[in-house]
């Protein structure tokens, strides 16, 4: 059975899963310390220690840089999925960079502004001091301060999204292709917290972020 290790809020965990959801395949979610990843390198055999992580048998599969998509790309080939068809590669690589950088890099601070309400409290020391070494000392309270600022400049550049929506249902045709799984993700983790909505000033976006949600196998 195909194994997830993952951090339940972690957006690039939440786009693998629901890849995983899609395809119908049997899997097991095993959730990871946010602050402790021994287990991840315990089983990358001292590699890795970022999550996701997927254990399929004895292969443990990771991602090689940034913008690799090893996990995605190893599920599409197993699984028949489709996502990565020959005709959208260059763009495609171009769109997921965008999206886990500049979309990423806002929404992540939007739902990490809420940590306390789903860090579990034993964790909570390890995870501002993760955030604070990268970030800056007091950038969780800063976050939480500029809530208004950071949503605007969210919608800001979620507006690409909506006008590739104006004509289709998914952002490159009529099926879902990678590229709508990692945006899905990025956004299920802004929406994690439960304290957001996504803009109502894009309300393409809106249709397509329930229609991704209710995906099902048999719309493959």
């Amino acid at each position: 059975m195909i194994e997830l290790v993952q951090v339940p809020w972690s957006p690039y965990c939440l786009v693998q899963r629901r890849i995983l959801e899609f395809s119908g395949v049997r899997h097991k979610l095993i959730d990871g310390s946010a602050s402790d990843r021994s287990l991840v390198w315990r089983l990358t055999r001292q590699r890795y220690y970022q999550v996701p992580i997927l254990k399929d048998g004895r292969q443990v599969l990771f991602e090689t840089d940034d913008n690799s998509q090893v996990i995605a790309k190893y599920l599409d080939a197993k699984l028949n999925l489709d996502l990565f068809p020959a005709h959208w590669e260059g763009l495609q690589r171009i769109v997921w960079r965008y999206i886990e950088n500049e979309v990423e890099g806002t929404a992540f601070k939007l739902n990490d502004a809420y940590y306390r309400e789903f860090v579990p409290p034993a964790e909570q020391l390890g995870h501002v001091r993760h955030k604070e070494r990268k970030f800056g000392r007091g950038c969780l309270d800063q976050w939480r301060a500029n809530q208004k600022q950071l949503v605007a400049e969210l919608a800001r550049l979620l507006v690409p999204f909506e006008q590739m929506l104006a004509g289709r249902p998914f952002l490159l045709e009529d099926r879902p292709r990678f590229v709508d799984f990692d945006l899905w993700g990025i956004l299920a983790n802004f929406l994690y917290s439960g304290h957001y909505s996504l803009p109502a000033v894009q309300p393409k976006l809106r249709v397509w972020h329930r229609r991704m949600r209710n995906l099902k196998p048999a719309d493959r």
